[in-house]
């Protein structure tokens, strides 16, 4: 199945930090910052929102591996914006370039590698 899904595809997502996306909240350090984990999951759900509305029905994207830097602390309540960068498609494999950036300049970036999968069959595999 072909899909339409094209290099150069580019995503943007914003938050605001809160307690829950903490380093001390989500158990991955002692600190009231920004979580490493947290900055992964937007740099994630940046990516495949971007090319979610590419896909046809039924089908969905899974991560399958992300590689990032996570270069400076962000506090509290400051604002987060992600981007990400469809550079590679390779039939069902996908490749972006992430960066994440908070309001005093880039705070991650790296790469994350995603799949394109029928929901329903995906899981039902996972079942059996």
């Amino acid at each position: 199945m072909e899909f339409n899904v094209h290099e150069g595809t580019k995503g943007i997502m914003e938050m605001a930090v809160k307690e829950e996306h903490s380093a001390k909240k989500v158990g991955s350090g002692l600190v009231d910052v920004f979580s490493t984990p947290s900055m992964i999951g937007l740099m994630e759900n940046t990516a495949q929102t971007s090319i979610k509305d590419s896909l046809p029905e039924g089908y969905g994207t899974v991560g399958t591996e992300i590689s990032v830097k996570h270069m400076k602390a962000t506090p509290i309540g400051m604002k987060v914006r992600c981007e990400s960068n469809l550079v590679k498609v390779e039939g069902k494999k996908l490749l972006f370039e992430v960066k994440a950036y908070d309001e005093d300049g880039k705070i991650g970036e790296g790469t994350h590698k995603r799949y394109i999968v029928d929901q329903k069959k995906f899981l039902e595999n996972i079942q059996k």
